[in-house]
C-alpha cells in the first residue's frame, strides 16, 4: 500500500491547469516562505532513536513560549482543567473520526450527544449538529444553509473576523453565492446601512457576536433588521461569552455557529480546532454533518441512534449542498467534558472573570499617553486602541519580557491593537505590561 499512488503525474496536471495553477506549490503561497520547510526535516540517514530525539527537541526549542498572552482574535487562552486531557487521552476516546458503523459505538455517540445537547444549552437553539472543521467553516455551511431559489446573496458585517470573512468567500464564490460586506459604525454592525443592501434575493445575514473588536453587537434590532426583509439571521457567537449575553434564541437568530476552541481545546500554533453549529426546528433538515439523538433499545434501555444525516453526501453527491462528511469527533468530545467540568456556575465564572480583567486592562492601558480606547464600552473580553507608537515597537518591548501583545490591526487608516483578557490574565500580569508599556510611551 505504501506504494499505492492514486493519481498520475497527467492526472495532477490536469487538475493544476483546470484551477489555473502551475504546482501544488502555489496552493501554499499565502503561507509566509520564512516558516516553511523547503526540504522537509532534512535528517541525516542512520541517526538513532536517541539521536533524533535529540534533534527534534533542539528544533522545538527554537519555538518561543510567552509567559503571558494578551492575544485572542479567535483563538484564546483558557485554563483548561487537567481532567479534561486526562479523559480525553482514554484509548477508547482518542479517535477524531465518526463511526460508521454507528450503533456499535454507543461510547461515542453518547459523547457526541453529550456535545450536541450542551451546544444547545449554551446557545437556546432546538438542535445542534455533531460539529465542522472550525469557526470559519462553520458560518459558510451556515450561509449555505439559507439559499434557495431566488435567494442567492448573503450579507456579512464588516465587523466579522476577516480571516473567517476569507473562508467565507472562498466558499461561496464557486457556488454563485453573492457575499456583500455591511459596513461598521463606531465597532458595530451600521444598521441604516444594513437596511439599506437587503433585498428580496438576501438568504440570509451574519454577524460576530461580540464582534472582531470586541463589541457586543444589538443582535436584536439587527436580527429584526433580517426578518422583516424575508432573510436568516445568522449569529456567529463567543461560547464563553454566551455564558453571560442573551442567547442566539433570544436575539431571534434562525442559526447559532461559532468557535469551538475556548471550551477545552489548547492554541495548539492553531489547530486543529472545532466549529459548532445549532438551529431552530425549522432549519433542522438544512444541517451539515450528523445528528445523534437518544432512544430506548429492545429491552428498554437508553441507547444513541444516528438521527438525521440529511445532507450527507453518500449518494447522491451531485445534488448535495454540503461537503461536510466527517466531524471533529475527539473535539467534540474534549468541548462536552470541558462543559461538564466547568458546569454553568463555572462557565459563568470564567466569562465575568474574563469580562472583569479586560475591562481594568483598558482602564490601565488607557491611562499611558498615546493609547485610547477606540470603541466605547460595552465590550466582552477583547477592545481595541489607536496607537501613536509603532506597533513594532510595543510587542518588541513586550515580547523582551515573554509577553504577547494584542494583534496589530488598521481601523479605517488608524494604526491599533486589538488587545484580550481572560482569566489567565492575572491583576499582577496586567500590571507588569502595563508598565513596560509606559516605558514604551515615555
Amino acid at each position: 500500500m505504501a506504494g499505492y499512488i492514486p493519481c498520475t503525474k497527467n492526472d495532477k496536471e490536469e487538475m493544476l491547469n483546470a484551477i489555473g495553477i502551475k504546482s501544488t506549490a502555489e496552493l501554499f503561497s499565502h503561507i509566509p516562505r520564512e516558516v516553511m520547510l523547503e526540504n522537509g526535516l532534512d535528517l541525516p540517514s542512520g541517526m538513532s532513536q536517541l539521536e533524533v530525539l535529540k534533534l527534534m527537541e533542539n528544533i522545538a526549542g527554537e519555538n518561543k513560549v510567552f509567559k503571558s498572552i494578551f492575544r485572542g482574535a479567535g483563538a484564546y487562552n483558557h485554563y483548561i482543567p487537567s481532567v479534561v486531557k486526562y479523559i480525553t487521552a482514554k484509548e477508547e476516546f482518542v479517535t477524531a473520526y465518526t463511526p460508521y458503523q454507528a450503533e456499535v459505538s454507543q461510547g461515542l455517540l453518547q459523547s457526541i450527544f453529550e456535545f450536541q445537547t450542551m451546544i444547545c444549552e449554551l446557545t437556546g437553539m432546538d438542535v445542534a449538529n455533531a460539529s465542522v472543521y472550525d469557526g470559519a467553516t462553520a458560518c459558510a455551511e451556515a450561509i449555505m444553509m439559507c439559499v434557495e431559489k431566488g435567494k442567492r446573496k448573503t450579507i456579512v458585517s464588516e465587523t466579522v473576523n476577516s480571516d473567517w470573512l476569507r473562508v467565507i468567500e472562498t466558499y461561496c464564490e464557486p457556488l454563485g453565492i453573492e457575499v456583500i460586506i455591511a459596513k461598521s459604525k463606531e465597532g458595530g454592525t451600521d444598521q441604516e446601512a444594513l437596511a439599506q443592501l437587503i433585498d428580496e434575493a438576501t438568504g440570509s445575514i451574519l454577524i460576530q457576536q461580540p464582534n472582531f473588536y470586541g463589541v457586543i453587537e444589538d443582535a436584536c434590532k439587527l436580527g429584526d433588521i433580517a426578518h422583516n426583509c424575508g432573510a436568516k439571521f445568522i449569529m456567529s457567537v463567543n461560547p464563553i461569552a454566551a455564558a453571560i449575553l442573551k442567547t442566539p434564541a433570544e436575539c431571534g437568530a434562525d442559526i447559532a455557529v461559532g468557535e469551538g476552541q475556548p471550551m477545552g481545546i489548547p492554541l495548539s500554533f492553531g489547530g486543529p480546532y472545532i466549529g459548532f453549529m445549532a438551529a431552530s426546528q425549522q432549519m433542522l433538515r438544512r444541517l451539515p454533518g450528523r445528528i445523534v439523538g437518544e432512544t430506548l433499545d429492545i429491552n428498554g434501555k437508553r441507547a444513541y441512534v444516528l438521527t438525521l444525516q440529511a445532507r450527507e453526501q453518500h449518494i447522491r453527491r451531485e445534488k448535495a449542498s454540503s461537503s461536510i462528511c466527517s466531524n471533529q469527533a475527539l473535539c467534540a468530545l474534549t468541548v462536552a467534558t470541558y462543559l461538564g467540568a466547568m458546569g454553568p456556575n463555572g462557565l459563568t465564572n470564567v466569562a465575568e472573570n474574563s469580562m472583569a480583567k479586560a475591562s481594568y486592562l483598558a482602564d490601565e492601558i488607557c491611562k499611558i499617553p498615546g493609547f485610547k480606547l477606540e470603541f466605547k464600552k460595552p465590550f466582552f473580553h477583547e477592545f481595541v486602541t489607536s496607537i501613536s507608537i509603532d506597533s513594532n515597537v510595543i510587542l518588541g518591548a513586550l515580547e523582551k519580557h515573554g509577553i504577547l501583545g494584542g494583534l496589530p490591526i488598521d481601523v479605517e487608516g488608524k494604526q491599533c491593537i486589538l488587545w484580550c483578557a481572560t482569566e489567565m490574565n492575572s491583576e499582577e500580569d496586567i500590571d507588569q505590561m502595563v508598565g513596560i508599556l509606559r516605558e514604551v510611551a515615555k
